[in-house]
């Protein structure tokens, strides 16, 4: 069973969407609410914005216009007058008569949120509020950083062969995942990683609200930013103004049921990707519509025992394949690319592939990686139960392989090893629910009919219980809103923002 991030995705463009302005006033919030005493510190700060120069990567691209700043919060809300953490924002203020600010998360865990705020540009979004993007706690540019592995440690895993699932191969896989525990508890500290989950992000999310001067939040979250959103509204549903949750995680589900509606919904796109392909004569998974997962497994199994070459001397081992395709299944935009992929693995090569693994992994062009891959395990593994039964973790296996043919290497034994986060050196601090809140304004959540990341009914199941409108998306794509796919949902989730305006029941697109 693999664990799959549910971010936006890197390569997916955002594109701008020309909208019509909107003539009605912006809504005012009112007085701020009163903060808790032992953190009015926190709530109360004023935020120093500057330039952005020192925030991100060489790959942050951020808008001429950008600001950035870091907004201090306690590492642990019961002991606020002990160590903190600095949560980097991005900012590019309203160009007209503004409404407040708008905080955005693309998901992950682990994905960096600053160029977040470029998101909604040549839109009323642009002109009535202030963007903000932030990386949560741990993550990206925020301070401290969650930090497991090097890069060349990162480099040397992904280049292993694959372990099967024998006793020899578990046990490895195993000693494997205790080791990675280990190094994270060193580097990054016990008492840091026990606090990076959703429950602090939605306590550091209060903090930049206040902040930043707004009475209610409005916010907008993509993938597992819809759980931060969820917990959010469960925790202060009377500072919310506005929620539009795209591409949503439920959280009742537990993580053996997540993994394998998740494994479906990768399967579905996968198919929908190999018709697609086949219909044309060059494809490199044949004409064959009924013989693609086939095709596919001739071409990724003998990556088990041999890397494919590639330009950068590395190799595409089977383990990046697997990402790589998994990361182009993300969006339809990337299936010319997946199809590039796999006609040069045909051919005995793998460049393409591994740049899709790289972008996935977040490895960036001069060798260095992002902490992506570290935060979202770290998050997860704080978030999530464990699963310490190894009947459980049998099944499961053998469940995902009937879910997802296309990921299934034919070597299943019935056994699997233990979750990596069996291993975590702190506990979880969250457990799986349904949401039950009371006094929480409309919110939207948008759901797409064939996503992989986070299938349809998650969202069908958090909008129930939020009592939330739902958007749903007709497509193969992982999240929709603002994207440049889909002017109806991009119209709903504006007017919704802008004017509170809620969409109209049972809104298709």
């Amino acid at each position: 069973m693999v664990s799959v991030r549910s971010g936006r995705g890197a390569l997916v463009a955002v594109l701008a969407l020309v909208a019509a302005g909107c003539t009605i006033e912006g809504h005012p919030t009112g007085p701020l609410p009163e903060p808790p005493a032992a953190l009015a510190k926190f709530y109360t700060q004023t935020v120093q914005w500057g330039t952005c120069s020192d925030f991100g990567s060489q790959d942050d691209r951020f808008a001429p216009s950008a600001q950035c700043a870091r907004i201090t919060v306690p590492i642990d809300y019961a002991a606020p007058d002990g160590p903190t953490a600095q949560i980097a924002v991005s900012r590019i203020k309203a160009s007209g008569r503004r409404i407040g600010s708008l905080l955005m998360n693309p998901g992950g865990p682990g994905e960096s949120g600053l160029t977040m705020s470029a998101l909604g540009n040549k839109t009323p979004l642009a002109e009535r509020f202030d963007r903000i993007g932030f990386d949560p706690r741990g993550v990206g540019s925020s301070t401290p950083a969650i930090v497991c592995e090097t890069a060349q440690e990162q480099d040397a895993e992904r280049a292993e062969p694959q372990k099967d699932n024998t006793p020899d191969g578990i046990a490895a896989a195993e000693k494997e995942n205790r080791e990675y525990a280990d190094r994270c508890a060193e580097r990054t500290g016990t008492e840091f990683l026990s606090r990076v989950g959703t429950r602090e992000v939605v306590q550091d999310l209060d903090v930049m609200r206040a902040a930043l001067g707004d009475a209610k939040l409005s916010y907008l979250g993509y993938s597992y930013g819809t759980k931060i959103g969820s917990a959010y509204a469960e925790k202060f549903p009377d500072h919310v103004r506005a929620l539009v949750l795209d591409g949503a995680i439920d959280s009742s589900q537990d993580p053996v049921q997540e993994s394998l509606r998740q494994a479906a919904g990768f399967q579905k796109v996968f198919d929908a990707f190999a018709a697609a392909c086949t219909s044309k004569p060059d494809c490199p998974l044949g004409t064959d519509k009924t013989q693609t997962v086939q095709r596919f497994r001739e071409l990724v199994n003998p990556l088990w025992d041999k890397s494919a070459s590639t330009t950068d001397r590395r190799g595409l081992s089977y383990g990046d394949a697997l990402t790589g395709v998994r990361q182009a299944l993300y969006t339809n935009d990337l299936w010319p690319v997946l199809t590039l992929g796999l006609a040069e693995l045909r051919d005995g090569r793998g460049d393409t592939l591994l740049q899709l693994a790289d972008l996935y992994d977040g490895r960036r062009d001069d060798g260095s990686y992002s902490n992506t891959t570290d935060a979202f395990t770290a998050i997860r593994c704080v978030d999530d139960p464990r699963i310490s039964d190894r009947g459980i973790t049998g099944k499961q296996d053998a469940e995902y392989r009937k879910a997802a043919p296309f990921l299934d290497d034919g070597r299943g034994t019935g056994a699997a090893p233990l979750d990596q986060c069996t291993a975590w050196p702190v506990p979880n601090t969250t457990e799986p629910h349904r949401i039950s809140v009371t006094g929480l304004p409309k919110t939207v959540v948008v759901s797409t009919t064939e996503d992989p990341a986070t299938p349809y009914q998650a969202g069908v199941d958090l909008a129930d219980q939020l009592g939330a409108a739902l958007v749903t998306y007709k497509g193969n794509r992982h999240t929709i809103a603002l994207s440049g796919g889909s002017q109806c949902v991009d119209r709903a989730v504006i007017d919704y923002l802008v004017d509170l305006i809620e969409p109209e029941p049972g809104l298709t697109c």
